[in-house]
Protein backbone atom coordinates (compact mmCIF):
# COMPACT_ATOMS: atom_id res chain seq x y z
CA UNK A 1 0.00 0.00 0.00
CA UNK A 2 1.66 3.42 -0.82
CA UNK A 3 1.43 6.34 1.73
CA UNK A 4 2.48 9.58 1.44
CA UNK A 5 4.61 11.49 4.70
CA UNK A 6 3.94 15.24 5.07
CA UNK A 7 5.62 17.58 6.94
CA UNK A 8 4.17 21.08 8.39
CA UNK A 9 2.89 23.77 5.66
CA UNK A 10 6.04 26.54 6.15
CA UNK A 11 4.06 29.30 5.30
CA UNK A 12 2.33 30.37 8.78
CA UNK A 13 5.70 29.92 10.61
CA UNK A 14 7.57 32.66 8.25
CA UNK A 15 6.15 35.83 10.04
CA UNK A 16 8.11 34.73 13.06
CA UNK A 17 11.03 34.20 11.41
CA UNK A 18 11.90 38.22 11.55
CA UNK A 19 10.23 38.64 15.18
CA UNK A 20 12.64 39.85 17.75
CA UNK A 21 13.55 37.45 20.87
CA UNK A 22 10.97 39.42 22.70
CA UNK A 23 8.23 39.33 20.38
CA UNK A 24 8.16 35.81 20.45
CA UNK A 25 8.39 35.10 24.29
CA UNK A 26 5.41 36.89 24.02
CA UNK A 27 3.54 34.50 21.75
CA UNK A 28 5.14 31.61 23.68
CA UNK A 29 8.09 30.88 21.05
CA UNK A 30 11.65 30.55 21.76
CA UNK A 31 14.48 30.96 19.38
CA UNK A 32 16.88 28.34 19.74
CA UNK A 33 20.62 27.86 19.06
CA UNK A 34 21.57 23.92 18.45
CA UNK A 35 24.28 22.48 20.19
CA UNK A 36 23.72 18.71 19.28
CA UNK A 37 23.38 16.73 15.89
CA UNK A 38 19.70 14.81 15.98
CA UNK A 39 18.49 17.12 19.23
CA UNK A 40 15.76 19.20 16.88
CA UNK A 41 14.06 17.31 14.43
CA UNK A 42 11.93 20.40 11.84
CA UNK A 43 8.83 19.44 11.26
CA UNK A 44 8.39 21.15 7.90
CA UNK A 45 11.20 19.63 6.22
CA UNK A 46 11.44 16.02 8.34
CA UNK A 47 14.93 16.33 8.94
CA UNK A 48 17.63 17.58 11.55
CA UNK A 49 18.60 21.28 12.55
CA UNK A 50 22.27 20.84 12.45
CA UNK A 51 24.53 22.38 15.41
CA UNK A 52 24.84 26.05 15.09
CA UNK A 53 21.75 26.32 13.09
CA UNK A 54 18.81 28.05 14.35
CA UNK A 55 15.21 26.72 15.28
CA UNK A 56 12.20 28.23 16.72
CA UNK A 57 10.46 26.03 19.41
CA UNK A 58 6.68 26.69 19.19
CA UNK A 59 3.59 25.04 20.80
CA UNK A 60 1.50 23.37 17.84
CA UNK A 61 -2.14 22.02 16.84
CA UNK A 62 -1.59 19.17 15.76
CA UNK A 63 -4.70 17.70 15.47
CA UNK A 64 -7.34 20.50 15.35
CA UNK A 65 -10.45 18.41 15.94
CA UNK A 66 -13.60 18.16 18.42
CA UNK A 67 -12.57 14.94 20.00
CA UNK A 68 -11.15 13.94 23.29
CA UNK A 69 -7.89 13.57 21.21
CA UNK A 70 -7.23 16.79 20.33
CA UNK A 71 -3.62 17.92 20.22
CA UNK A 72 -0.93 20.06 20.88
CA UNK A 73 2.87 19.78 21.57
CA UNK A 74 5.98 21.71 21.23
CA UNK A 75 7.60 21.27 17.93
CA UNK A 76 11.01 22.75 16.61
CA UNK A 77 10.90 25.04 12.82
CA UNK A 78 14.00 25.54 11.05
CA UNK A 79 14.17 29.53 10.37
CA UNK A 80 14.65 29.22 6.91
CA UNK A 81 12.34 29.34 3.74
CA UNK A 82 12.20 25.64 3.42
CA UNK A 83 10.28 23.69 1.26
CA UNK A 84 7.80 20.81 2.59
CA UNK A 85 8.63 17.46 3.13
CA UNK A 86 6.19 15.67 0.53
CA UNK A 87 6.85 12.31 -0.35
CA UNK A 88 5.04 8.88 -1.54
CA UNK A 89 6.62 6.02 0.24
CA UNK A 90 9.42 7.63 1.11
CA UNK A 91 10.25 7.93 5.25
CA UNK A 92 12.32 11.22 6.50
CA UNK A 93 15.60 11.12 7.58
CA UNK A 94 14.11 12.68 11.05
CA UNK A 95 11.98 9.55 11.71
CA UNK A 96 14.56 7.50 11.05
CA UNK A 97 16.55 5.90 13.78
CA UNK A 98 13.97 7.11 16.70
CA UNK A 99 11.31 5.17 18.82
CA UNK A 100 7.89 6.46 17.11
CA UNK A 101 4.30 6.64 18.27
CA UNK A 102 2.08 5.84 15.22
CA UNK A 103 -1.56 6.99 15.91
CA UNK A 104 -4.21 5.53 13.34
CA UNK A 105 -7.49 8.27 13.06
CA UNK A 106 -10.78 8.09 11.35
CA UNK A 107 -12.75 11.03 9.65
CA UNK A 108 -14.11 11.65 12.69
CA UNK A 109 -10.93 12.56 14.53
CA UNK A 110 -11.17 9.30 17.09
CA UNK A 111 -8.00 6.94 17.53
CA UNK A 112 -8.71 3.69 15.57
CA UNK A 113 -5.46 1.53 16.29
CA UNK A 114 -1.57 3.05 17.41
CA UNK A 115 1.92 1.20 18.03
CA UNK A 116 5.31 2.01 18.88
CA UNK A 117 8.04 0.97 16.40
CA UNK A 118 11.45 2.36 15.48
CA UNK A 119 11.50 4.29 12.99
CA UNK A 120 13.89 1.95 10.76
CA UNK A 121 11.08 -0.46 10.89
CA UNK A 122 7.74 1.70 10.46
CA UNK A 123 6.71 1.03 6.74
CA UNK A 124 5.10 -1.99 8.02
CA UNK A 125 3.33 -0.77 10.80
CA UNK A 126 2.05 2.22 8.47
CA UNK A 127 0.87 -0.56 6.41
CA UNK A 128 -0.85 -2.84 8.58
CA UNK A 129 -2.87 0.56 10.02
CA UNK A 130 -3.98 1.43 7.23
CA UNK A 131 -5.51 -2.00 6.78
CA UNK A 132 -8.05 -0.84 9.12
CA UNK A 133 -10.73 0.43 6.53
CA UNK A 134 -11.86 3.10 9.16
CA UNK A 135 -8.23 4.62 9.15
CA UNK A 136 -8.27 8.15 7.33
CA UNK A 137 -4.45 9.66 8.69
CA UNK A 138 -2.05 8.79 10.46
CA UNK A 139 -0.34 10.90 13.17
CA UNK A 140 3.58 9.73 13.81
CA UNK A 141 4.95 11.60 17.19
CA UNK A 142 8.33 10.80 18.64
CA UNK A 143 8.11 8.31 21.53
CA UNK A 144 10.76 9.78 23.89
CA UNK A 145 9.16 13.14 23.87
CA UNK A 146 5.96 12.65 22.70
CA UNK A 147 5.88 15.51 20.33
CA UNK A 148 4.48 15.82 17.20
CA UNK A 149 6.49 14.73 14.36
CA UNK A 150 4.27 14.14 10.74
CA UNK A 151 1.24 13.42 9.08
CA UNK A 152 0.75 10.11 6.66
CA UNK A 153 -1.73 9.79 4.47
CA UNK A 154 -3.03 7.31 2.08
CA UNK A 155 -1.30 7.98 -1.52
CA UNK A 156 -3.81 7.86 -4.64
Amino acid sequence: MDFRILGLDPAPFRPMFSMTDATLREHGVLRVRIDSPRSAPDRVTLDDAAPGETVLLLNYVYLDVDTPYRGTHAIYIREADAERFDRVNEVPKALRGRMLSVRAFDTAGMMVDADLVDGDQVEPLIERLFAHPETTYLQVHFAKRGCYAARVERST
